[in-house]
Formats: structure tokens, sequence, C-alpha cells
């Protein structure tokens, strides 16, 4: 596939992963999955690369994480970080990207992919991108759904239709976050899956849908590319950006388009949205806690201790009697929320602002 180019959403703030997740360095340059010494943007861009090559990978990250994301993959050249002046949501920011590649690339097939989410089956995960970007070449807008294994409330879902090959139906529709009603529904009849957030499409179609179903974006694009043809790409691109509609891809275009595909998945995925996840994901002893090597645990189940300070020596953990807690360590801040309140984060994250504590954040 030598037309193959992705480009991984790098651009979300992850202050639900407070205090180790912060403005500078938000969570998709953090290690909360999988090996402990790999970032969860360096396992996105890792485990793609037998289907894509570095050279042909992409970063959208906003202009203040550049820097820092591209410490984290000096494989990726420099000139494909795609620095966003502001957010403007992922219709612009896949609409930009897209254009970009399409001037380097006028055949290019685009994969989009979320930096922060978790594969357990890799393998099983490429077999499905490879047959979500066929289904892309024949002129499809392509996503992967994947098939849920509860019903949750805290995902979006895709409604599957008539089939279109063998593994790949028509996507009827996309629906919000359900209710718990709902969402059990869905599972019960079988033809729903969760919206991963991962899209697969040649870029003039989607450049063609764009111009179709978000005109004031496929204009300011327009503006964008015949400045790029100038050489003055950057100072356009500083005044247009923040002016294009601020919408999702999902809203903007994949619901409106006619020929929308999806394929199922069912590889190990997990959107890495909290602490919970992240305990869930983590080696656990027989007490179901996850510590740090030399942690004494007495009494004490389904916790998780993330201690992520740069102290020498290391500090010996302790836990007596506590369940079901997470504790984050750092070296300006110390967490301790109950696992169930993981998603509560963010309120920290909002105090702290609101007390003008910006370093902090």
């Amino acid at each position: 596939m030598a037309h193959v180019h992705a480009v991984i959403l790098a651009g979300g703030s992850g202050t639900r992963f407070w205090p180790a997740s912060r403005r500078h360095l938000p969570k998709q340059l953090l290690p909360l999955a999988g090996d402990a010494d790999e970032s969860l943007i360096a396992a996105t861009v890792r485990r793609i690369e037998p289907l894509v090559p570095p050279e042909r990978v992409w970063i959208s990250t906003g202009a203040s994480l550049v820097s820092a994301t591209a410490a984290a993959l000096p494989q990726v050249p420099q000139a494909h970080m795609l620095a966003e002046p502001v957010a403007r949501n992922t219709a612009p920011c896949i609409g930009w990207a897209s254009a970009t590649i399409a001037r380097a690339d006028p055949d290019a097939v685009v994969a989009v992919l979320p930096a922060d989410h978790f594969i357990g089956d890799e393998p099983a995960f490429r077999r499905v991108l490879q047959q979500a970007l066929r289904t892309a070449e024949d002129g499809w807008l392509t996503t992967v759904g994947i098939v849920p294994t509860r019903p949750e409330t805290g995902y979006g879902y895709i409604e599957v239709g008539e089939p279109v090959t063998e593994g790949v139906h028509k996507a009827v529709r996309f629906v919000e976050k359900p209710s718990r009603e709902r969402a059990e529904s869905f599972i019960a009849g079988g033809r729903h899956l969760w919206n991963a957030g991962m899209f697969f499409f040649r870029a003039r179609a989607m450049r063609d849908a764009i111009a179709e179903h978000l005109p004031a974006l496929g204009s300011g694009l327009d503006r964008i590319d015949e400045a790029a043809a100038r050489g003055d790409e950057a100072r356009v691109l500083g005044e247009v950006f923040p002016t294009l509609p601020s919408i999702s891809i999902d809203h903007g275009v994949m619901e409106k388009a006619r020929r929308i595909a999806v394929v199922a998945g069912a590889f190990g995925w997990n959107d890495v949205g909290s602490w919970q996840v992240t305990w869930e994901m983590s080696d656990r002893d027989a007490n179901g806690n996850a510590l740090p090597a030399g942690t004494v645990a007495i009494d004490a189940r389904n916790n998780l201790v993330k201690a992520l300070g740069d102290d020498s020596p290391p500090k010996r953990w302790a836990l007596v009697g506590v369940s079901d807690l997470v504790v984050v360590e750092t070296d300006d801040a110390v967490l301790i929320i109950p696992r169930e309140r993981a998603q509560d984060v963010r309120a920290v994250v909002d105090a702290l602002a609101a007390r003008g504590e910006v370093d902090k954040l």
C-alpha cells in the first residue's frame, strides 16, 4: 500500500489524567497503558508500522505541543508535525491534514487514528485496518466499529446496515452516547458497534465530502492550499484556521455522506480515558492491586498506585486497610481518589484553574 498515509490525532489535553497529564505533557505523551516505558502515541505509531512506515505518518497536534511530540517520535519527519494554531475539533483537523497529504501524494489513502488508544491484539488490529484501507481505496468513507462487550454509555455507537463485501457493511447512522436502557437494547439487537473515532478514506474523497457538506470548511481549505502553492501557508493558516467551523468529522461529514462503510473489529481495544482504565489494563497482584515494585500492601485490595516523580532513591510505598483507590504521585502533586470516581479528576483541574494556579495545569 504505497499510497497509504496515517494521521495521528494528538491534540487532546487529557484532564482526567491529572496530575500526570498537564498542558505541556498531555496523556498521549505518557506511558499509561501497555509497556511501562512506551507513551501512548509512540505505541500508536509503532503498531501501524507494518502498514504505514514512519515517513508516511503525520501528527496533528497543537502548536504548543510540537516540540514534546517530536521528541517522543524521533522516527517521524519533523515536517510531518501539523501544528494547529487553535483547536477547532476534528473536521478542520482532518480536512487540513488530508489536504496537506494530497499535495504530496494526490493518490493518497488516509488512515486517521487517535493517539491515545490501547490495542491488546495488534496483529488482529492490523488485519482490520487492512480491510478498512481496501474499502477506502474503493471510494468509501470508512470507519472501524468495535464489537461491544458491555452496554457502555460513555461511547458513541454506529448502527450497522447491509453488507458491502465480506466483513464490511454500510453504516446506517452514528448514535450519540446513549442512556443505559438504550445501550442495553443496542447490545441485545446486535446491530451496533462502538464508535472508536478511526476513519479511512481517499484524500480526494474526503475533500469532496467536505466541499459538499461543510462548504465553509472547504473554502477555508482552498485558501490554505492556494497559500501553500505560493509559499505563504504559515501566515494564511494562522488567519484562516481560527475562523473554520468547529465541528467533529462525525457530525460534519460521516453522518451526512452517502457512501459510508464500517468494518467490525474485536482486538482488545480500550479508550484510555481515565485512571480506572489504567488500573484495568495494569498487571495486578492476587488482591487486585497495581503497585510500584517493593510496595508493602497489607489488607489492601484493588488499588492503583502510580509513582511518576523523579525521586532518587524512590519512595517506599505502603498501603494498609484501603481498597479501590487511585493514588498518583508526581514531583509537585499527589492525587487520591476512589476508583469509581476516576472520571471526576477533571473537577480538580477546574478548581485549580479557578484559583489561577496555572503552573499546576
